[in-house]
């Protein structure tokens, strides 16, 4: 077949790695990056460390408001997919580079597989959660990372679901090998083994509150302990326009490259985020996550005891920073590690009007994992 695949934001080029890796031995794939991560921090190095291969496109959108920002895509994007005329779109994730491409090929009456469908927080105040909506609304082909994610496609009436595990534990489990051989950041920072704590903040929610960044700031900086902060450069900016500022125990650091935000995340002794793909990376290392939000799409890592939702009161934050142990129990809630090749199984198998049932999705032959029936993940 001859595949579009969509990117155009850091969860994007990590969940695309493994999958092009898979499909191109079969397939023939056109990358499309949207541009909406666009400096070399946020976008070019992930290319590089991945060995994600370049893009055919590049819509070099950049920032700008949710609507004006996915009206560019859509307009660029548009008549690349005319010219191409794929016979599949892959988007992933939940950011507008998603949504953008889902509604582009389908207007064109294009099939769409959406890798990470399924998954709600059910805060549609959240632009994210519009997105999912919307994208799994229209695909044709929906690719879970949990079992959580699948049977609620199912239980809406979604066919063509498969449950293949996270992509992202398919890029951890490769490349984690190579970013403890070449990477350098615990030293450049002077950091050691378990004697930190590592905090990322981007969402929406946080960084375009300043009351609620401020009560994040205060909680930080009454933690005790060293904390390094890659900083997003939407939160630099909110950060500076707050009277607060921080500690000296609080470092902070350029937004880092994949291979050596791996490395920050396996020797923490303790994440605290709002990153949705941290979230899932904390639980692949086995590492504690406070979760400074007062929802998460991510509901099995909170269940499994891995994750503590704290949202951003500052008591709330550090009573947990202090206290959070996980069980010993470590479920493998997010597959095997072989998620692009189950999706490359499927798409091998799959023609538009090849159609998996719900009654069929615990069996079906095309790479799909089995579901286990009650969804103790719930």
């Amino acid at each position: 077949m001859k595949i579009l695949s969509i990117v155009g934001a850091r969860p994007e080029f990590i969940q695309a790695a493994p999958v092009s890796l898979a499909l191109r031995g079969e397939h023939r794939e056109i990358l499309v990056h949207t541009g909406q991560h666009y400096d070399y921090l946020m976008s070019q190095t992930f290319f590089d460390e991945l060995g994600i291969p370049a893009p055919d496109y590049n819509l070099e959108v950049g920032s700008g408001s949710h609507a004006g920002q996915t009206a560019q895509m859509m307009t660029r994007l548009e008549p690349i997919v005319r010219d191409e005329q794929p016979d599949l779109v892959i988007v992933r994730g939940d950011t507008n580079s998603t949504l953008a491409g889902a509604l582009v090929a389908a207007k064109l009456g294009i099939p769409t597989a959406h890798i990470e469908a399924g998954e709600r927080s059910f805060d549609r105040s959240m632009p994210e959660e519009i997105n999912r909506l919307l994208t799994d609304s229209v695909s044709s082909l929906l690719f879970c990372a949990s079992q959580t994610a699948a049977w609620r496609l199912v239980a809406g009436g979604a066919t063509d679901v498969h449950w293949v595990g996270d992509v992202m534990l398919d890029a951890c489990r490769r490349y984690l090998p190579i970013a403890r051989r070449s990477s350098s950041i615990l030293a450049r920072v002077g950091l050691l083994d378990s004697e930190y704590s590592l905090v990322t903040i981007h969402r929406a929610a946080n960084t375009d509150s300043p009351d609620r960044l401020s009560q994040i700031v205060q909680a930080l900086n009454s933690c005790g302990e060293t904390v390094v902060f890659p900083v997003h450069p939407r939160t630099r900016h909110a950060l500076d326009s707050l009277p607060a500022r921080f500690g000296p125990h609080v470092r902070l650091i350029e937004p880092v490259g994949y291979l050596d935000m791996m490395m920050l995340e396996a020797h923490a002794r303790l994440i605290a985020t709002d990153s949705g793909g941290v979230q899932r990376e904390a639980y692949f290392l086995a590492t504690p996550c406070l979760t400074l939000r007062d929802e998460t799409e991510w509901t099995e890592t909170v269940t499994s005891g891995w994750n503590r939702l704290v949202g951003v009161d500052p008591d709330g934050i550090l009573a947990a920073w202090r206290s959070f142990v996980p069980p010993t129990e470590y479920p493998p809630i997010f597959g095997d590690g072989t998620a692009g090749a189950r999706i490359a199984a499927v798409l091998s198998a799959w023609t538009p009007s090849h159609r998996v049932t719900a009654d069929a999705i615990e069996t079906n032959g095309h790479g799909t994992l089995p579901l286990v029936r009650g969804d103790v993940w719930k």
